[in-house]
């Protein structure tokens, strides 16, 4: 997947710049939906549990209390480990997604490049499923990865697809997925309503990044909102509903207010100070003996 140009890491989540010569000056899209508390200790503890359970090497380590600990603590990082292999998974069948757009669009791809990527790693099937689904929606793509700005409420992010599907313009963000016990590709979270309507409502779209020059979003009126799981026995498209998008915006908006709360307290200077023991009260003068 191509990196945004503007995009930054920085301690306060990912950012956004107006061009590759200025500093980021608003958080992205997911560092703002990041705000959001999610506990996550019972699947930390379920991945350290398991990954302890299913290690050759806990039967030798039985009654050597420093070879369990040591198992202990490498257990400990399985989430991570998980979440990291996922990522680079998941970026890996979005540069698919990226390229197969691009050669729709008879622009410069390597399709081939990001098939044998995925292929590498035991992947290929996520690019079939995709394969069979672009082909059964008739995808029309306009612009994989556009990057898109709001200057009123102070965020950016960047849109894995504009398309037409059956003469509508979609918004589309592509989730890869694992699957279930079942053969199924997992549910999508509700959260991906967010990030498509902060998309939507966005104001303006990046034409050049290094000329730092934007123009007027074009596709925010009225999209079909899309998250598409794509998983290896199946891609599952679920749109959200319109019903519900303005309380998923008022969501965004307050969370984007909490991005920038916190912001203002971290440099706000230190929260507690401290304090000396008081000064001895005063006696009261005693006569001398």
């Amino acid at each position: 997947m191509t990196a945004p140009l503007l995009a930054h890491a920085t301690a306060n989540g990912r950012m956004y710049a107006r061009s590759t010569s200025e500093p980021p000056s608003v958080p992205s899209i997911t560092t703002v939906i990041a705000q959001e508390p999610t506990t996550l200790d019972g699947w930390f503890a379920h991945m350290a549990a398991t990954s302890l359970a299913s290690d050759a090497r806990l039967a030798e380590a039985a009654g050597n209390p420093g070879r369990l600990r040591t198992l202990a603590k490498e257990a400990t990082l399985a989430a991570d480990r998980y979440r990291d292999a996922a990522a680079l998974r998941g970026d890996r069948v979005h540069g698919y997604c990226e390229q197969v757009a691009l050669r729709a669009l008879d622009k410069d791809h390597d399709v081939a490049g990001a098939r044998e990527a995925l292929k590498a790693n035991g992947e290929e099937a996520f690019a079939d499923r995709f394969d069979e689904w672009w082909q059964l929606y008739a995808v029309e793509p306009i612009a994989p990865e556009i990057t898109v700005w709001n200057q009123e409420v102070g965020y950016a992010g960047t849109l894995d697809l504009v398309a037409k599907i059956a003469g509508r313009t979609c918004l589309i963000d592509f989730k890869t997925k694992g699957t279930d016990r079942n053969g199924q590709v997992k549910a999508l979270n509700d959260k991906v309503v967010m990030q498509l309507v902060a998309g939507m409502k966005a104001q303006e779209s990046l034409v050049d990044g290094v000329a730092g020059s934007w123009e007027p979003w074009a596709h925010g009126d009225d999209p079909l909102l899309l998250g598409v799981a794509i998983g290896e026995t199946e891609v599952r498209p679920m749109r959200a509903n319109p019903e519900v998008l303005r309380w998923h915006w008022y969501r965004f908006c307050s969370l984007r207010r909490a991005w920038e709360t916190h912001l203002q307290v971290s440099e706000a200077g230190r929260a507690l100070l401290p304090i000396a023991p008081p000064a001895p009260a005063l006696q009261a003068a005693q006569p001398a003996h």
